[in-house]
């Protein structure tokens, strides 16, 4: 029989052993996580702000906005504590937090994006039952159901991983709880059956990944036909940054997850975590500002009203 320990907290792995890297690596983070806390926060204000964009799209983009900022949240801090602190410990409940938030945010991510390429499909394609199909309730209610998908599927792999005895070691080969890696730690055989629902995972995502494909085929073909220059433009400004984001988004994760898990830290390990984790989030508001004009038209009406604001407040208080 093996023998069998129980686990009270694992062991993260570091960027670097060299003081002074740790240090560098906690600055590059802190800069990347504030950049995605602006950027996130900006895209939710001007939304909430904003009532010229509050429709079904930017409604799904303001919750976009919220998985994101929750899913660096839950990876980010934690490993710069440690590169700081120069640990590499994570309570037991702190890596089961972890696992089902980060599994909660991402899955409920492709959700929202999912339903963007309906939302999307529906404007462009069917324009005239738009207000019909997309109304508030319908929105309201994907969104719930989105929510509650990845709370439930998040409790479900969660359930499973952490029921299995760690006997193996306690020292995870990445800088954050990360399923594939907790379950190479696991002496039961039956690690088997949550690698089979993380492989069922892969091929849902791929699932939801064609259907945005087909559903952005059929957007692309109804936008050519579009007489309007202005039209066509206003369409592709409003699908590409959706595009570009499903796209970075699925290709991260899914080489995160389908490639071989080394027995040794591998520093391909670590960029795909990164690629996947803190790179979307970082990423998205910058995709979506720099390419969708009514977003850029909000982001600059809010400047100026700050700008006019912080005047008016200069000259009551000279």
């Amino acid at each position: 029989m093996p023998n069998w320990t129980t686990v009270t907290e694992f062991l993260l792995l570091g960027f670097s052993d060299t003081r002074e890297l740790q240090i560098l690596y906690f600055v590059i983070f802190l800069a990347a996580y504030l950049a995605a806390l602006v950027g996130n926060l900006l895209v939710l204000t001007v939304v909430t702000m904003d009532h010229h964009l509050h429709s079904p799209m930017y409604y799904f983009l303001a919750n976009l906005s919220i998985l994101d900022l929750g899913t660096i949240s839950v990876i980010v801090p934690k490993s710069m504590a440690n590169s700081l602190l120069n640990t590499r410990t994570i309570s037991y409940a702190g890596c089961v937090a972890q696992v089902f938030l980060f599994f909660l945010f991402c899955t409920a991510n492709l959700a929202f994006l999912t339903i963007m390429a309906y939302d999307r499909y529906v404007a462009i394609c069917k324009p005239l039952h738009y207000e019909i199909i997309m109304n508030r309730r319908a929105c309201v209610q994907m969104a719930a159901s989105a929510w509650a998908a990845g709370a439930m599927y998040s409790a479900v792999h969660t359930g499973n991983t952490f029921s299995l005895p760690f006997c193996h070691s306690n020292i995870i080969n990445q800088f954050f709880c990360e399923i594939p890696q907790l379950l190479k730690l696991s002496c039961s055989d039956a690690y088997r059956r949550e690698l089979a629902a993380v492989a069922f995972s892969v091929f849902l995502a791929l699932g939801c990944f064609v259907f945005i494909v087909v559903s952005y085929v059929q957007i692309f073909t109804a936008v050519w036909s579009i007489p309007s220059e202005q039209g066509r433009q206003k369409a592709f400004s409003t699908s590409i940054p959706h595009l570009i984001v499903v796209s970075l988004f699925l290709s991260t994760a899914v080489i995160a997850y389908t490639k071989p898990i080394s027995d040794s830290p591998s520093p391909l390990d670590l960029l795909a975590a990164v690629l996947y984790s803190v790179v979307p989030p970082l990423m998205n508001p910058v995709i979506y500002s720099m390419r969708n004009r009514e977003i850029q038209a909000a982001l600059r009406k809010l400047l100026h009203r700050l700008i006019h604001s912080n005047n008016n407040m200069s000259i009551f208080l000279s």
